[in-house]
């Protein structure tokens, strides 16, 4: 007895079909599990008072671009890596240059030059005011300001402003204003887990392909 076999309808094409089939699933996965950590981790981030502007630094991009394959990979990162990893990780930031850490006062406003981080030469060129140092034995030194206003808002306005100016808070005689507190290191506490969250979209990953797989 002679048995035979055959498989009917194109081979190639039905090859073809399934390849399609599982690019779109994995690309799809992927992309779906790479927005899901990045909202996780900017949801981190907001979460514990960072802020929405470091939150905005965390980026997906799922490859190849624009394709699909089965072996596509999806990479999310931060553009601010040095400040998520601090508080991924925790730390102790010391002064590399001096012996304390100058931690700005509401006094001293919000942003420095170009809106980078305020730093006491920067205050000073913006304010035209010199700092004055003030040492406590108990309790924390300070860079004070002499002879300065406060605006509406409680900064120090320094020499710039107009005399009548009603921006200005004219203080009887003037006052002097602690403008930067001075500590010799700062504990930062790990407040991120961004491991944590890739595992666990890891995790959900085959299920995620696997949802968009399509039916028999």
């Amino acid at each position: 007895m002679r048995l035979a076999a055959a498989i009917e309808g194109r081979l190639a094409e039905m090859l073809a079909a399934d390849l399609a089939a599982a690019e779109r699933a994995v690309t799809a996965g992927l992309r779906e599990a790479s927005d899901g950590l990045k909202a996780d981790l900017r949801g981190q981030i907001t979460g514990a008072g960072l802020g929405q502007r470091l939150a905005r630094t965390w980026r997906s991009e799922v490859y190849p671009k624009g394709g699909r394959s089965i072996r596509a990979a999806g990479l999310v990162w931060s553009k601010a890596p040095g400040i998520v990893g601090l508080y991924d990780e925790g730390a102790v930031i010391r002064s590399r240059h001096g012996l304390f850490l100058a931690i700005p006062t509401p006094a001293a406003g919000r942003y420095g030059d170009g809106g980078r981080k305020i730093t006491p030469g920067g205050w000073e060129r913006r304010t035209g005011l010199p700092l004055r140092f003030v040492y406590r034995r108990r309790g924390l030194s300070l860079l004070v300001a002499d002879n300065a206003r406060l605006s509406k808002r409680g900064r120090v306005t320094g020499n710039r402003g107009r005399r009548g100016d009603a921006a200005f808070t004219r203080l009887a005689g003037r006052t002097t204003v602690p403008v930067f507190i001075l500590v010799p290191q700062v504990r930062v506490r790990k407040r991120l887990d961004v491991a944590g969250a890739g595992r666990a979209w890891q995790g959900r990953l085959p299920g995620l392909i696997l949802r968009h797989w399509p039916e028999a």
